[in-house]
């Protein structure tokens, strides 16, 4: 009958219990009773950091009742009607009991529950009346059990009609420094260490990862605070969370934990290999969901594409033909997670579309003043660790960094602002490898920003970056500074000053004839926006890229690492260079052979691009043998139907190529090598 709903797929301080049902029998809702209370008992042994007293109170009255309970369930006695509408009463009060602990006790939450402490109070006192309220009417003089027993269950509902449950003495001055500093952080005052560490011993917070899961659990919260129309609680939780960031970074001199988190990701990585991935794409538009959600039919799509269907007028679940009555949705948390971890795994890199515009907002702005003032604190913390500290402390200061720009823009900017930049290009000549590691982290993150690619070009960033992505003393390094240097590439200034390094495109193509898959795709994307350069193009060629890249269409089983090579060499075959290195491989069956499996969408775009390039530049020989191929023709003429889509536009040029080559054929015409691309064949 009871049912646990875990606080990640709740608001704190939240509690949806369920009423139990009419026709429940008296014997289970007893039996019900008593595991709800023996939960709450449990909760003894548990550490919080705000209403103890209070909370101790509360658990000793619940005791009594459970002792109640059990004599009820051992005597196997009759309930009168009345005892069973007041036992369902008593059973939806325990169940929001035990919501209420669950969260009061909560690892990460511990800093907010004590700020909250008084709206936790009002929360138990209401609670406990309750509890006194569904005993009132309970008819004890019907109900067999020892007299001894029924002293103490009035005894309990009276105190619990008296009991205040005021906020703590010791909990209003824990809350009260709390504010002074984050008054002191509005003011651009450094907080005293001693006030800091006063407070978290209070909280219990004595280790980098204790602290690290505050972080993590306020951030989650202001994203679901941003989700809200109203957003009252984004300045109060990113006060917090800047507090919480400010102490991991100046209190926490060791990084524990890390150890945990490798075996975290080797079961994470155990269990999605447990899983199909095609259950992470969305049954509207077959890609990879970012914001999956669930409809009334129990079935999960991404939000935009089901909004947009059912905002269409359609009343029916595209999967199963259902008719849908309710146009809400419920975010499926869990299903997120795991496709950001199947991700994350296979290095595959994941946008956030459905709460693009909100995120972006969201980490502009700092949240609050007080958040403000503790980033800026914290990165001119780290920038002096950097510029003065030990090796130890400076590798300690690019993990921060590195954690603190991963999807914060306003994190970004106020390291940027505080000079970290080029410390982290200095330490990436460490022969620590940790520290190396770290360090191109941290400069990937902030490579994000556009003032940041700045610093790092004018620092002579760029060759350094190149230099590891040689040279790295782990693949992992090596692998980041490709991806870092996929983010430089969006400047035109630097895909040409990053071309210009002799050894940038060897060592991109170093990495695809890697065993990893990470260091494949980025390398991948790099020499993808490289390209958009033009003079990189023939450098690319005489680097040997194009046998590289065909061997890993029939090497990898990458559906993504596929269809990213299929994107390089489309764009190297725009050029009558490209398509000869292409054609000379003899890889036109293969590009034949994939359009007609491949089940990626963007897999059969760059297909086509790349045959009527192909078509283009290399004219009849080329053209003759698509004729003479039995599945190209339905292929394309599938893309039609796509209106106006890029596949449908190559897809249609690539067509009217092929009818010119056989009606010439058809006249008896000698055919000409193809001209260079004209106006019809622009995509």
């Amino acid at each position: 009958m009871t049912r646990k709903v875990h606080a990640s797929s709740r608001r704190m301080l939240a509690f949806p219990a369920v009423h139990p049902c009419d026709a429940v029998s008296p014997a289970a809702l007893l039996a019900s009773l008593v595991h709800l209370a023996t939960a709450i008992c449990g909760y003894k042994s548990r550490f919080f950091a705000a209403n103890k007293r209070n909370i101790r109170e509360l658990i000793r009255q619940i005791g009594i009742l459970l002792v109640f309970l059990e004599e009820i369930v051992e005597r196997r006695l009759d309930l009168p009607v009345s005892a069973v509408l007041s036992f369902s009463d008593l059973h939806v009060t325990l169940q929001m009991i035990v919501f209420l602990l669950e969260d009061c006790s909560f690892a990460g939450a511990r800093l907010m529950m004590l700020m909250k402490s008084e709206s936790v109070s009002n929360h138990l006192r209401v609670l406990i009346r309750a509890t006194a309220t569904a005993l009132d009417v309970l008819p004890l003089e019907l109900i067999d059990v020892s007299d001894e027993v029924k002293e103490l269950v009035q005894l309990t509902m009276r105190q619990a009609r008296r009991v205040r449950f005021e906020v703590e003495a010791d909990d209003r001055r824990a809350s009260k420094d709390v504010l002074l500093i984050l008054d002191g952080f509005e003011n651009e005052a450094v907080p005293d260490r001693g006030d800091l560490r006063r407070v978290l011993d209070y909280l219990g917070i004595r280790s980098w990862s204790e602290c690290n899961k505050e972080i993590k659990f306020l951030d989650a919260e202001i994203g679901s605070e941003w989700s809200n129309t109203e957003k009252r609680e984004v300045a109060f939780l990113s006060g917090l969370m800047g507090f919480m960031s400010y102490c991991r970074c100046a209190l926490c001199d060791v990084v524990d934990g890390e150890f945990g988190q490798q075996l975290d990701k080797i079961y994470i990585s155990e269990v999605l290999n447990c899983l199909n991935p095609d259950d992470f794409r969305c049954p509207i538009t077959l890609e990879l969901m970012t914001d999956p959600v669930t409809i009334e039919t129990g079935h999960t799509y991404e939000r935009s594409s089901i909004l947009k269907w059912l905002r269409a007028g359609n009343s029916i679940c595209p999967k199963t033909g259902e008719k849908v009555v309710s146009m809400d949705v419920v975010p499926n948390i869990a299903l997120r997670r795991l496709i950001q971890q199947y991700c994350s795994v296979n290095g595959i890199p994941i946008s956030e579309p459905g709460h693009k515009n909100h995120d972006i907002t969201r980490t502009v702005h700092a949240g609050s003043l007080a958040a403000e003032g503790a980033m800026k604190a914290a990165a001119n913390f780290l920038a002096g660790r950097l510029a003065a500290g030990t090796s130890w402390e400076r590798n300690k200061a690019a993990y921060e960094i590195r954690l603190l720009a991963k999807t914060n823009i306003f994190n970004r900017h106020c390291l940027a602002e505080a000079g970290t930049i080029p410390h982290l290009l200095h330490l990436l000549s460490s022969r620590d490898s940790s520290s190396q590691r770290h360090a191109i982290a941290a400069l990937l993150n902030l490579s994000k920003h556009s003032k940041s690619k700045t610093i790092m070009a004018e620092n002579g960033g760029l060759e350094l970056i190149v230099d590891v992505l040689r040279k790295g003393l782990k693949m992992e390094v090596r692998e980041l500074a490709a991806a870092t240097l996929y983010y430089l590439a969006s400047v035109e200034e630097y895909r040409k000053l990053i071309g210009e390094i002799p050894e940038a495109f060897p060592a991109l193509l170093e990495l695809i004839k890697t065993r990893t898959d990470r260091a494949k795709k980025n390398a991948l994307v790099s020499i993808f926006g490289l390209l958009t350069f033009p003079d990189n193009h023939w450098r690319v060629l005489a680097s040997g890229a194009v046998p590289i890249l065909v061997n890993l269409l029939t090497s990898s089983e990458r559906e993504d690492l596929v269809t990213d090579s299929l994107a390089v060499l489309a764009t190297l075959a725009e050029k009558p260079d490209g398509t000869i290195a292409i054609l000379g491989t003899g890889a036109l069956h293969l590009i034949l052979q994939i359009l007609s499996s491949s089940p990626s969408r963007p897999g059969i775009e760059y297909c086509v691009s790349l045959l009527l390039s192909l078509c283009i530049n290399g004219g009849k020989e080329v053209v003759s043998v698509l004729v003479r191929n039995p599945s190209l023709m339905g292929a394309l003429y599938s893309l039609l139907a796509e209106d106006n889509s890029r596949a449908s536009k190559k897809a249609r040029s690539l067509i009217r190529v092929l009818h010119e080559f056989c009606e010439r054929r058809a006249s008896g015409l000698v055919t000409p090598a193809f001209p260079q691309e004209t106006s019809d064949y622009v995509w």
